[in-house]
């Protein structure tokens, strides 16, 4: 191939060769383009790189919030060594095995033991003996419950001193005991010394058969430091008694409360009870826990509990020894969530990946159009495909590998949490196609020199066979990736990981759908062409000859703009599916935007105090009965069962209102509304009170008026109408009936409470005022509360990211689409300005010649996206996206994909704007500048 150079004189008529770089000279002499390519693939290796960061940055944070959030008696590793009966309390040896420095020396042991990834936190980890049956203790001044004097386990465990800080008194004392030892001390933590009325110097005598009751001496009385933490959540008996009752009937309440020893008065207790326990309890530390680490943590818990690290700690420390752990469950629950999560977020990664992809393969694509004659010179001249490929690979590669690399390590800096391999891979794939794209086409257009053909217009051309296969192949494979997605949906391969076939399916009925639309964009050019040519004004009738004279392979920019726009609805749309779950759920589960609810009669007065809380514009009253009798319903099987029902008494007007405006239940207040007043229940003859009633209570009331409730206060009803759910009660069947038809409803059980703004804060405080310890509800509490794992905000988080870049990446095709024929487009102005044209008329021609490409691809996008959304929405399942439970309040409520008007209009109305805006601006840039200024540029075409 040859070079690009010049020759000079050198000597006595010698000539050399000064010979310029391509790379460079090509560099010198478009660095725009250079520094735009560099930017491409910039963006887009950041993407690439830290989208597999991201997901796995949120995956383990998700981890570490399910171990950390779990209850203390499920996050951590228990191991037990119980005395097997009969043992000799006098025996030494037995002795020895609950010494201090014997325990200390077996944690030590345990420790080593523990395989990788399971990290234990020391700090909040304890050990000891205790009695694991409570004993028997009496004491003058001992709360006595109706089931009798309060009973004792007798702790002797390490680090209460660490843990604590004395309120009064001192701690034991640590002074060797033997089973024969008749006094020890100990300290009761303040609760436990409140409920029990122990005080320092109580002495409590603990009974032990043959011998002398023994003595426990309470030294002290101790707050326990971070209760909530698990050195004292683990047995939250050790810092609040308990209450248990007695077996036989009816069953009577006694405390169970603990006594805390010092460690070296643990052998005291082998005398006291038979069922001694030495115990090792291990907070595990999920700080550094990455995804990653699941497998292996799993391996860990199951060695523990039952593999090889189990028969290893009974080898070192007794034959008896025992570990249990509920981090296994947690493990198992966490991997649910997270597999059905992953199927749906796979949907957005494969929809942006397919947009950055047809981007980038279209930027090499206008690329080498644009200098079609220049490598068209070159191959002419003698150049080889090889060699100019080469030189192009070279050109593209010094701006790209660089600013990919970079791409690469921002993303690994403002992302740490994640492997680097697959960020390198996304970035190197990202280097890759951008680098090959316009080798590729040249070489592809170039295989052969030759002259100029005939014209490629976007009218004329005609699909070749290759690619109508490849057309045909695309489309049974989206077939495919439907029918599987509709069948199975995305919860079905979330065990055994991402079906990447399901996943595709949107991105590749975007695809289809976008190569449908390009063959049929020849069509509506036509048709707006024909009237147009017959009007006076030539502007139409140039801008739609000009749109028809487009290469053919701007239907490139029309398949990138269509998947970008597809991916942004169906990102958008997810989003929107999500946030309108969690609200319908946080509605029906408080009823109203708040709910003050008690289990007997709030204070009088407490509804007017609530309507002058800040942001409060209504209160309805509820009254509550539960467990209600249905009576004797004539024909039923099931009269006079309560079964669960709740009975409600409202005022029908109010209730209805807000039923109306929740959109829960709604109901005409007319059909609710007694007849005949407070009174008419009283009478003989009076008319059954309609009530609005579940599905389960109507089928067994039937249609005749039922006397239900109880004998004291009977309610004649009947049916006046059926509803699934109700507001004032999130699940279960109910009966709603007029209050002021049931005499025992006179003061509220319930408030609902509606104000877009209700303070939480005041409302609390005003519950507080009343003397009451009701509870209150917000639906705002409720839900945030449906978002309370990092797997759903991080997946959230990626979509939203997602639909943003798809959004970019449609304006960056429009852009590159546009400034792809803005050379063109600038001499085509010069020539008809010098024949006629005003600037009026030129900046009129350049907006309306872009509109039907962007037009077409705006309202392509919305209907692209719409019918995406349609077809697929049987089979995406949204439910654990939305719901941390995973669960819906209604049983068998499942949430899907739907549309949402704002992701579907915006982007398409943005494209066309977008599109419109930019050829004003163009056409205003050329309409400034002098016509032989462009003229004396000449024209290549």
């Amino acid at each position: 191939m040859p070079e690009v150079g010049s020759e000079r004189e050198v000597g006595a008529g010698s000539k050399v060769r000064a010979t310029a770089p391509w790379v460079r000279t090509r560099l010198r002499a478009a660095p725009g383009a250079a520094v735009a390519l560099l930017l491409l693939a910039l963006v887009s290796s950041f993407l690439a790189a830290s989208f597999p960061r991201a997901v796995e940055a949120y995956e383990g944070s998700g981890l570490r919030q399910a171990l950390r959030a779990a209850p203390a008696d499920q996050n951590g590793l228990q191991v037990s060594d119980v005395l097997v009966q009969p043992f000799d309390p006098e025996d030494p040896a037995v002795q020895s095995r609950l010494g201090p420095k014997e325990m200390a020396e077996r944690q030590r042991k345990i420790l080593s033991a523990l395989p990788q990834p399971l990290r234990v936190d020391r700090g909040q980890s304890s050990y000891g003996v205790f009695t694991s049956r409570p004993v028997d203790g009496s004491a003058p001044g001992l709360t006595r419950l109706d089931g009798g004097a309060p009973v004792f386990t007798l702790s002797a465990g390490a680090g209460v001193a660490e843990h604590s800080t004395v309120r009064s008194g001192r701690l034991p004392k640590a002074a060797v005991a033997t089973p024969g030892s008749t006094a020890v001390e100990a300290v009761v933590t303040a609760a436990t010394a409140k409920e029990l009325n122990i005080a320092v110097g109580t002495v409590i005598r603990v009974p032990r058969g043959d011998l002398d009751p023994l003595a426990v001496t309470v030294t002290g009385v101790i707050d326990p430091l971070r209760p909530d933490q698990p050195y004292w959540s683990v047995r939250p008996l050790l810092r609040t008694p308990a209450t248990l009752f007695t077996p036989g009937p009816p069953p009577e309440p006694y405390w169970h409360g603990a006594l805390l020893l010092a460690p070296e008065a643990a052998p005291a207790l082998l005398s006291v009870s038979p069922d001694v326990e030495s115990y090792w309890r291990f907070a595990l530390d999920p700080g550094g826990l990455r995804v990653t680490d699941l497998a292996a943590l799993k391996a860990a818990v199951s060695t523990v509990e039952s593999g090889p690290v189990l028969s290893e700690l009974r080898e070192a420390i007794s034959p008896e020894v025992e570990a249990d752990t509920e981090v296994d469950a947690l493990l198992a629950r966490y991997e649910e969530l997270r597999s059905a999560v992953a199927p749906v977020v796979a949907v957005a990664a494969f929809g942006v990946g397919g947009v950055v992809g047809v981007v980038l393969l279209m930027a090499g694509g206008l690329a080498a159009a644009r200098r079609h004659a220049e490598l068209a010179l070159v191959r002419s001249r003698g150049g080889s495909v090889p060699g100019m490929a080469g030189r192009l690979l070279a050109e593209v590669a010094v701006p790209v590998v660089p600013a990919a690399a970079a791409g690469c390590a921002l993303a690994v800096l403002l992302v740490p949490e994640g492997r680097l391999v697959p960020a390198v891979v996304g970035a190197a794939v990202v280097t890759l196609v951008t680098c090959a794209a316009l080798p590729l086409r040249a070489a592809l257009v170039h295989r052969r020199p030759g002259s100029r053909g005939g014209r490629d217009d976007l009218v004329g051309a005609r699909p070749s066979r290759r690619r109508t296969v490849a057309e045909l192949t695309l489309l049974a494979l989206t077939v495919a990736a439907v029918v599987a997605l509709r069948r199975r949906g995305t919860d079905d391969g979330a065990a055994q990981g991402v079906d990447y076939l399901v996943s595709a399916a949107p991105l590749l009925l975007g695809a289809v759908a976008a190569l449908l639309l390009v063959r049929l964009q020849p069509l509506p050019l036509r048709i707006a062409a024909r009237p147009l040519a017959r009007r006076r004004g030539a502007v139409g009738f140039l801008a739609m000859a000009r749109a028809g004279r487009a290469p053919a392979t701007s239907a490139l920019p029309l398949v990138a703009l269509l998947l970008a726009l597809t991916t942004t609805a169906f990102g958008g749309s997810v989003l929107a599916g999500v946030d309108g779950a969690r609200e319908r759920a946080a509605v029906r589960s408080v009823g109203a935007d708040a709910r003050v609810e008690a289990a007997t009669a709030l204070p009088a007065g407490l509804a007017d105090s609530v309507r002058k809380v800040p942001g409060v514009r209504g209160v309805v009253a509820v009254y509550r009965e539960l467990d209600l009798d249905l009576g004797y319903a004539e024909g039923s099987s099931e009269a006079g069962a309560a079964g669960g029902v709740t009975l409600l008494a409202v005022d029908p007007d109010a209730y209805a209102r807000l039923a109306r405006s929740t959109g829960v239940g709604a109901f005409d207040a007319g059909a609710l509304r007694a007849k005949g007043g407070e009174d008419a229940q009283d009478s003989a003859d009076a008319a059954p009170l309609p009530a609005i009633v579940s599905p389960g209570v109507a089928e067994r009331l039937g249609d005749d008026p039922v006397v239900v409730g109880p004998p004291s206060a009977p309610l004649q009803i009947a049916v006046a109408s059926v509803r699934d759910e109700t507001p004032a009660l999130p699940l279960g069947d109910f009966v709603v009936v007029d209050a002021a038809g049931v005499p025992v409803a006179k003061q509220p059980t319930t408030l609902l409470v509606t104000g877009g703004s209700v303070a939480g804060d005041a409302l609390r405080a005003t519950v507080r005022a009343a003397g009451t310890d009701a509870r209150v509800a917000l639906r705002s509490e409720e839900y945030a509360a449906y978002a309370d794992s990092p797997l759903q905000t991080g997946a959230e988080r990626v979509y939203a990211v997602a639909a943003a870049a798809a959004a970019g990446y449609a304006v960056l095709a429009l852009l590159l689409s546009l400034l792809r024929a803005a050379p063109e487009r600038t001499a085509l102005l010069a020539r008809l300005r010098t024949m006629g044209l005003t600037r009026g008329q030129s900046r009129r021609l350049l907006v309306l010649e872009s509109l039907p490409g962007t037009l077409l691809a705006g309202v392509g996008g919305v209907l692209v996206g719409w019918a995406v959304v349609l077809v697929l929405s049987p089979g995406i399942d949204l439910t654990r996206l939305a719901h941390a439970s995973g669960e819906v309040l209604s049983t068998g409520i499942r949430v899907e994909l739907a549309a949402d008007p704002a992701s579907l209009l915006l982007p398409g109305l943005g494209v066309v704007l977008v599109a419109a805006g930019v050829a004003a601006a163009q056409a205003w840039a050329v309409t400034r500048r002098t016509t032989t200024t462009e003229l004396r540029v000449g024209d290549t075409r």
